[in-house]
């Protein structure tokens, strides 16, 4: 395991986080508490500090283990957690949301359930379209003051609101978003056409999540399922493009005699030319996590990278396509990445 600075900070993290969404039975799947510890564990031996969840997460059960698993060694473990999300059944209209009393509110649960003072990143879970940029960026900045957060990052938001709160906060000399959670994965690669590049130019850490689709990404669907799921195959809408991506990662995982999961995590691993990529890891038992593990013990080649993007390309349409070396912009060279994230 390697260590990075998290996006533009001196915050060091491990070069993969540990998704914790799996922890805990409250939602019907997910892993038990024993399962849950040896996933920590197994974790923590292989190199790993830096730990996601969020105050929603199998409706607190994540956070409440974690608490438990963190208390000797806390001063070691990088912990992030989010705010924003409304449980189904609430009747409560301020128990979700962007707002500052939902954020004040989310942050003193976690910290309860976490058994710390403090947590190392705090994440805008998903942008509700009604809060003012002002009053988050502000109230996250109150909450770094105050010593109870280190550090402000965002989930599942809008580019341009990425862009305006960032500009806002350093227009202020507020606290600006250092990294971006995301779903992103061979089969899925939207976030190349508009958050990816916001994150590289601010320089914020991209931390990808659902890197393996439910399970899709590991072949388990390319077989008869046997036992408990969470997604049932005739729910995953897989498209012809879809088969080709699968069907090129099963020949790639042959060829290297490693797993398609492997195959998979690696592929995120290498885009560094896109942005600083840490990806998040989520598994359901400890010999799943075992497995992807082991994707840093090896790397894909620049034929199988070649094949697996080709395979798995979009049309990243306009702008792209029309600024990227247009010639009648002197000099333009977009398609020439300045900067390479180690």
């Amino acid at each position: 395991m390697r260590y990075k600075l998290l996006g533009k900070s001196g915050l060091r993290v491990s070069e993969l986080c540990l998704g914790t969404m799996t922890f805990g039975e409250t939602w019907g799947w997910g892993a038990t508490k024993e399962e849950s510890q040896k996933q920590f564990k197994l974790f923590l031996e292989a190199g790993g500090n830096f730990i996601d969840t969020s105050v929603n997460y199998t409706d607190g059960t994540s956070e409440t283990f974690l608490g438990e698993f963190i208390q000797d060694r806390r001063d070691s473990i990088v912990l992030a957690t989010k705010y924003s999300l409304t449980k189904p059944d609430s009747t409560n209209p301020n128990s979700g949301g962007n707002s500052r009393k939902n954020m004040i509110q989310s942050v003193e649960r976690s910290l309860k359930r976490l058994k710390t003072d403090f947590v190392d990143v705090l994440y805008l879970h998903m942008w509700d379209y009604m809060t003012p940029v002002e009053e988050v960026m502000r109230g996250l900045d109150d909450l770094v003051r105050g010593g109870k957060v280190a550090y402000v990052a965002i989930s599942d938001s809008p580019a341009w609101i990425i862009a305006e709160a960032n500009t806002r906060a350093e227009l202020m000399g507020w606290s600006r978003f250092i990294g971006v959670q995301v779903p992103y994965s061979l089969l899925n690669r939207d976030v190349e056409r508009a958050i990816i590049p916001v994150a590289h130019h601010w320089k914020m850490a991209v931390l990808p999540w659902g890197i393996l689709e439910s399970g899709v990404l590991t072949g388990k669907f390319m077989r008869e399922i046997e036992g408990e799921t969470r997604i049932q195959p005739d729910k995953l809408h897989l498209n012809e493009h879809h088969h080709k991506i699968i069907q090129e990662a099963h020949q790639i995982s042959k060829e290297t005699e490693r797993s398609m999961a492997q195959v998979a995590i690696n592929w995120i691993r290498q885009q560094q030319e896109k942005a600083q990529i840490i990806p998040i890891l989520g598994a359901r038992s400890a010999a799943q996590l075992h497995d992807n593990l082991q994707a840093l013990e090896w790397e894909l080649s620049d034929e199988h990278i070649r094949k697996l993007d080709e395979v798995s390309k979009i049309d990243l349409r306009f702008l792209h396509d029309f600024l990227e070396g247009n010639p009648y912009i002197f000099g333009a060279t977009y398609n020439q990445i300045d900067v390479k994230w180690q």
